[in-house]
């Protein structure tokens, strides 16, 4: 008799928030993962935390956008269900420009135009008024409503505790080779970067964080800087503390944050802020982020090997993980017959995964810690 309905193998932001719903809706769940119980070593522990579905229509298509409406929208109530508060504001986000850079602001509006998305255009004293801190640097600048953010961090500590009080088993610091005997109905393999030799065009996409501590700075929004090579985003946190970030580069070096990476973020966000010439540097880091080449998220499922393949995230994981669980738990209780609203997660496209992770009717065990 199998001892767990589904196991999920990586536990970042997908898979610790995949197996606490899944736990939630009544199956019997266990979770493996080869870093902590904090997630100290996901692509979630270097983020922002933004969900903003109207900023990322600048430069995704209208898939990621729609995905990330409904997870703006589906975030409150997750949150509401945790047994510890979380950071989270809902404030929106301030677009903002150089006047040498123009265009980039006409550009962004067209974005918008072209998917009738909600934004307001606001001059010099309005943003003074969202944003006293930005003084009269801006002479006009781009409101979009609602926008969320949450402390990314924060969120990964309180879902672990979240699985425990489901009722998840939790094997942390546990390495799941490849092809390892899961005693489970259905394997989730939500490795990312893990299960990159099963998945041969996925790539890495490097991002460096900085964050700071400016209690002197009381920012209400997010802020983006439209900027053709740098568009830095400035969040701010509980605490007096921001987080500054933007950096997407085509690599899968996991080294620490390079002295050109950190000039380039503290540059813009100082061309934002002057004020945080006298914050303190908290931490400079890096992650890489799992990208397939559309830039859009995967959801395979493997009828024969009874495995759900989830990947490709990109940098969209706060935005897109509401959503995707969702349509996985429809997946994993309808076991694959489904057909989801988004085509990218149309669990019968074909994809390239191998599916080198096995059900137990296949495999002998292989867990290694």
């Amino acid at each position: 008799m199998t001892r767990f309905d589904i196991a999920v193998v990586g536990a970042g932001l997908l898979g610790r928030c995949l197996a606490w719903r899944a736990s939630r809706a009544g199956a019997r769940v266990v979770l493996y993962d080869a870093g902590g119980h904090q997630g100290e070593n996901s692509a979630a522990w270097v983020a922002a935390g933004m969900i903003a579905p109207t900023t990322e229509a600048i430069d995704a298509n209208a898939e990621i956008v729609s995905m990330g409406k409904h997870s703006l929208s589906l975030w409150p109530r997750w949150l509401a269900e945790l047994p510890e508060p979380v950071f989270y504001r809902n404030n929106g986000t301030l677009l903002l420009w150089h006047r040498e850079d123009a265009g980039e602001a006409v550009r962004a509006q067209r974005k918008f135009a072209t998917q009738q998305l909600p934004i307001e255009q606001i001059d010099s004293a309005r943003t003074r008024e969202f944003e006293p801190a930005l003084g009269t640097r801006f002479p006009e600048g781009l409101y979009v409503p609602n926008e969320a953010q949450l402390d990314n961090r924060a969120f990964l500590k309180v879902a672990s505790i979240a699985l425990a009080e489901a009722g998840v088993e939790s094997h942390w610091e546990t390495f799941v080779q490849d092809g390892a005997l899961l005693d489970a109905g259905i394997v989730v393999d939500c490795r990312g970067m893990g299960a990159r030799r099963n998945w041969a065009k996925l790539r890495g996409v490097r991002g460096e964080i900085v964050r700071l501590h400016a209690p002197e700075i009381e920012l209400r929004h997010m802020l983006r800087l439209l900027h053709p090579r740098c568009p830095v985003y400035i969040v701010p946190r509980a605490e007096g503390k921001l987080v500054v970030g933007a950096t997407s580069i085509e690599s899968d070096d996991r080294s620490p944050a390079s002295v050109r990476g950190v000039l380039e973020l503290l540059t813009s966000a100082y061309s934002v802020l002057p004020a945080l010439a006298e914050a303190r540097i908290l931490e400079f880091n890096t992650q890489v982020r799992p990208a397939l080449p559309d830039n859009l998220p995967s959801l395979h499922f493997d009828h024969e090997r009874k495995v759900l393949h989830i990947n490709g995230l990109y940098r969209h994981g706060f935005l897109l993980t509401p959503t995707i669980v969702e349509e996985a738990l429809e997946v994993l209780f309808s076991e694959g017959r489904w057909t989801s609203r988004w085509p990218c997660l149309d669990a019968s496209r074909p994809v390239e995964p191998s599916g080198d992770i096995h059900s137990s009717r296949e495999m002998q065990a292989c867990l290694s810690s």
